[in-house]
């Protein structure tokens, strides 16, 4: 019972709930903080006041969004976007089966050989709907695609994003007194990438028959669609991307880099000082909506920490495990509604490493076991969760031109194929490891 009135568990289902019901997924994540803290005996007032005082845990997110949205902006109407959309409009002709794998594979990229995260998103993709409709091709492919490129390689592969996520559990681990390498990581975490390769390729089959999208504008979206030629503006706009590729990765910053690559764009005439209004606003509504909702959902995870509902659910876990299937279970299912609450793979692990590695072993589970628990039960709940910037990135480029839903074309898609395989490929990995 203290499982099934945890705050966690409560507001999650509500805010699952009341989406799928097509709530507005701001008012969703508010509505669910808002039931947490009420459950987890915070009056109103304080509930309101802890959610607007966590907001800024995600200022950095979301200004970034917005930032991001500009810059793609701007180079969707320079006409580069379109240019590199026709060029992959060349390599995969109207294999709809081509197309999708080869987007998935250049997300792959974003997380670990040119680590940009989302950004890449609104600036590849928007230009591409137009090609996906000629195609009949179903979107929800394409979102699944994406969210794989942006969670698969930093859950197996220790580089970049990978890297540092694997450094956490690395560290977690050592101070809960289990000395481990990031190779001893690497090593079993494997499993949870092919899970995912498993779901994508599961995923693309399922949609791969026709869906009718109409030929609706798109925000950036380039003014000379006949033009397939770099023109000038084309080669400024990748010295500008290339600028906030570089900025970033010098600075650690997204919004610096956005900012020095719109910097560059003004200074050489790539943007019109006559055209900025229009470069923010697009920005804005490309954008807008998703930095709001990731600001919410840090308040939101503000809530859930201050009324110590995720200690309580781990620890009223622990009570009814006596066999290795049901831990495997049992941690892997906290772990997704903790993630799918907080919003952040990354987040999680210190949530769950202090009671998972003494869990783990009070089982009988090995060292590799315990190491693939706490890295599946951190990754599940990324993909699926109204909040999480692996669905808000993928539908803020696919819904540029309004035909794309959040939650049944991004959310929903992306839970079934990859955090139901990840959670088999949890359970069935830790049994097999020991």
């Amino acid at each position: 019972m203290d499982i099934l009135m945890n705050p966690i568990v409560v507001s999650v289902i509500v805010m699952s709930v009341i989406c799928l019901l097509k709530m507005n997924v701001l008012l969703a994540v508010i509505v669910a903080a808002i039931v947490a803290g009420t459950i987890g005996g915070m009056s109103i007032e304080d509930t309101v006041g802890s959610l607007i005082n966590g907001m800024g845990d995600n200022s950095e997110t979301a200004l970034s969004y917005i930032l991001l949205g500009a810059l793609a902006v701007a180079i969707g109407r320079s006409g580069l976007a379109g240019v590199a959309s026709r060029k992959i409009t060349q390599v995969v002709g109207n294999k709809k089966i081509a197309f999708v794998f080869l987007i998935a594979f250049v997300a792959c990229f974003s997380q670990n050989l040119i680590p940009v995260h989302i950004a890449f998103i609104p600036i590849l993709i928007p230009p591409l709907l137009v090609l996906m409709n000629h195609m009949n091709l179903d979107r929800r492919a394409v979102a699944c695609a994406l969210t794989f490129g942006l969670k698969a390689p930093y859950v197996s592969l220790p580089v970049g994003f990978g890297l540092l996520f694997m450094t956490i559990i690395k560290d977690q681990m050592v101070a809960n007194g289990v000395d481990v390498s990031i190779q001893d990581i690497s090593a079993v975490m494997w499993i949870g990438g092919v899970s995912m390769l498993v779901g994508l390729v599961l995923a693309v089959f399922f949609y791969a028959r026709d869906r009718h999208y109409e030929d609706l504008p798109v925000i950036g979206a380039d003014e000379n669609p006949d033009d397939v030629t770099m023109t000038k503006e084309c080669w400024l706009a990748l010295l500008g991307a290339a600028v906030a590729f570089g900025a970033q990765l010098y600075f650690q910053s997204l919004p610096i880099g956005a900012m020095c690559g719109l910097l560059v764009m003004l200074l050489t005439g790539c943007i019109k000082w006559k055209d900025m209004d229009l470069m923010m606003d697009g920005g804005v509504r490309m954008m807008g909506f998703i930095a709001f909702v990731m600001l919410v959902a840090a308040g939101y995870a503000n809530v859930l920490r201050e009324t110590q509902s995720v200690q309580s659910l781990v620890e009223a876990t622990t009570s009814v495990i006596d066999t290795k299937m049901a831990g495997a279970i049992l941690m892997l299912a906290v772990g997704l509604l903790i993630t799918m609450g907080i919003g952040t793979s990354f987040g999680t692990i210190p949530v769950i490493a202090s009671i998972y590695i003494p869990m783990g072993f009070e089982l009988g589970f090995g060292v590799p076991a315990i190491i693939l628990l706490i890295g599946i039960a951190a990754a599940l709940g990324d993909a699926g969760s109204p909040a999480s910037d692996s669905t808000l990135g993928p539908t803020s480029g696919l819904n540029a031109d309004g035909q794309h839903n959040h939650i049944w074309d991004t959310c929903v898609p992306t839970f079934i194929f990859y955090d139901i395989t990840l959670f088999v490929g949890g359970v069935i990995g830790a049994l097999m490891l020991g």
